[in-house]
């Protein structure tokens, strides 16, 4: 539908270019004595370029929106469950949904799935992690002490997502009993549509998990 109401005003842009041009010879053509028909061709020419600005206009914000629809973009979430094994660790699965939310596919390449720990640390730890923010001025940039990260990645084709499509990847990791609360952060990029990008186009999620007895899961 987009893409007809594109031709359609593309049209109609033509043709009132044409009119400019045929209006611009009869200014041209036409003899000094008839200046009054002059005067009503210059009227008739500069309503003319007004309608194909503001035609060029309407059919340069189509095809901006047209590009945004095109643009790839995932939606992540988090399913995160935990286990006691043995005396001392914590096994912790996190599942990520990748739900493409757009109209073409995308192709990850690359990914990150990190875990940090939040809960239990020191009051001297947590100001020294917090005073980041007033050096950053950016809450997000808080650099929690990572327990563990894994990196998947895939080669070109091997995950690729159709539109509306939704992906899960589950990642294990196991963790001290000591740690009570933890963040889950993964992300996903795609390198095939990084032209012109300082960094790859990606995606990231973030989870702040709670580890208590009442959560467990004894399967």
């Amino acid at each position: 539908m987009q893409d007809w109401k594109i031709g359609n005003m593309l049209v109609v842009l033509a043709v009132v270019v044409g009119l400019i041009g045929v209006v611009a010879v009869l200014h041209e053509v036409l003899p000094a004595e008839h200046s009054r028909y002059k005067d009503l061709i210059g009227i008739i020419q500069s309503g003319a370029i007004a309608a194909a600005l503001i035609i060029g206009g309407i059919i340069a914000n189509a095809k901006l929106e047209l590009f945004r629809h095109l643009e790839p973009h995932l939606t992540i979430t988090h399913e995160v469950s935990h286990r006691p094994v043995g005396d001392s660790y914590v096994h912790i699965a996190v599942k990520a949904a990748l739900h493409n939310t757009s109209k073409v596919r995308v192709d990850i390449r690359a990914g990150i799935f990190r875990i940090h720990q939040i809960a239990p640390l020191a009051d001297s730890e947590i100001e020294e992690i917090y005073a980041q923010v007033f050096e950053t001025r950016e809450l997000f940039d808080l650099q929690w002490p990572t327990l563990d990260e894994i990196q998947p990645a895939w080669n070109e084709n091997e995950l690729t997502i159709e539109p509306g499509e939704t992906h899960r990847h589950t990642i294990e990791f196991i963790v001290s009993v000591d740690h009570k609360t933890v963040l889950i952060y993964t992300y996903f990029c795609n390198p095939n549509h990084s032209e012109g990008r300082k960094a790859p186009q990606g995606w990231g999620e973030a989870t702040v998990y709670d580890i208590s007895e009442k959560q467990v899961d004894a399967r």
